[in-house]
């Protein structure tokens, strides 16, 4: 009894030893935080149960990958793919600004560094780990066919070869370099802007942020933001264009949120803050939103705010209230 629960203990050590990189994966895959943390759960079970038929042709390693990615297809194959409020619909002015929710499983969701970024001690390998999971990148893989997806994935940023590919999706080379071939000539058209490490230029952007935010200083918002910056709020389809409309919002149907406090998260290999804004029922401050902000040219480019306290706070490991504290 003692060998078999040693054997299974072994075993489960083994599998937990890629659950952070396999959850990347099906992240990238899905676009979701929750449908990949299920993905991969489901590709343990299904390793797990089936280890005694694992012939060892293979590395561990591509044979979890192998099951996880028939477990992101079969998932695929509802027809799903998740999106960002600018791939459904077209900016609305703030005159028209209507908060319009769709389901939750509409929208590309954020997701915490620690559940799909391995350590790893190579910078540029490291730096290739985090451009992968930015919002833009995986928003614009969502648009690839998903074995193109896969193979993307599977190729340019998890460096496999074309054969290892090919082995893995029961394929040939040349199907494998041609479905590669497709899908960069797609993403070329959506193209992806991404940054390395933030230096100390935009740490010291982000104070100014955090400082402007708190303070709600409009004026010292506007002159971080780049003028055609956008603000997404999923499950709203809402967004805004530029800085007139982006502070026009904020101190118009999002005053509610002057005084608010962010606290620092990392999220999609980007700056990142948990919202709470003041709760006047309770005192002390409420959970509001999980900000992911894209920077490029020391300008803030993208305030992208999720809304869905109830599920990312504690997908974050954030508390779901914060007692009175000085700005």
């Amino acid at each position: 009894m003692s060998d078999i629960a040693g054997t299974t203990t072994e075993l489960d050590v083994r599998l937990e030893k890629y659950r952070v990189e396999l959850t990347g994966y099906c992240y990238r895959m899905l676009g979701s935080a929750f449908e990949a943390e299920d993905a991969v759960q489901d590709t343990m079970v299904r390793a797990w149960r089936s280890f005694d038929k694992f012939e060892g042709r293979s590395s561990l390693r591509s044979w979890l990958y192998r099951i996880a990615t028939n477990v992101c297809l079969d998932m695929l194959n509802a027809g799903n793919k998740r999106a960002r409020p600018m791939d459904l619909t077209a900016a609305a002015p703030l005159a028209q600004a209507a908060l319009t929710p769709r389901p939750d499983n509409v929208w590309l969701e954020p997701m915490p560094d620690a559940r799909v970024l391995p350590t790893v001690h190579d910078p540029a390998e490291a730096a290739v780990a985090r451009e992968s999971v930015r919002l833009a990148f995986v928003a614009a893989l969502q648009q690839l066919p998903a074995k193109q997806r896969a193979v993307l994935i599977l190729r340019e940023v998890l460096a496999w070869k074309a054969q290892e590919v090919a082995e893995l999706l029961d394929t040939s080379v040349a199907s494998v370099n041609s479905a590669l071939q497709r899908a960069r000539a797609t993403l070329a058209e959506a193209p992806v802007e991404t940054k390395g490490e933030l230096d100390e230029e935009h740490q010291a952007l982000l104070e100014r942020y955090v400082a402007a935010f708190e303070g709600y200083d409009m004026k010292a918002l506007t002159a971080l933001l780049a003028e055609d910056a956008i603000m997404t709020m999923p499950p709203f389809d809402l967004w805004l264009r530029g800085t007139p409309d982006i502070t026009g919002f904020m101190t118009t149907i999002g005053a509610s949120c002057a005084d608010s406090r962010l606290v620092p998260v990392e999220a999609n290999g980007s700056p990142a803050f948990a919202h709470y804004k003041p709760d006047p029922d309770n005192g002390g401050f409420a959970p509001w939103a999980v900000q992911v902000l894209e920077i490029s040219e020391g300008r803030i480019t993208g305030l992208h705010c999720f809304l869905d306290t109830a599920r990312y706070f504690p997908l974050f490991g954030l508390p779901l209230h914060l007692d009175d504290q000085p700005a």
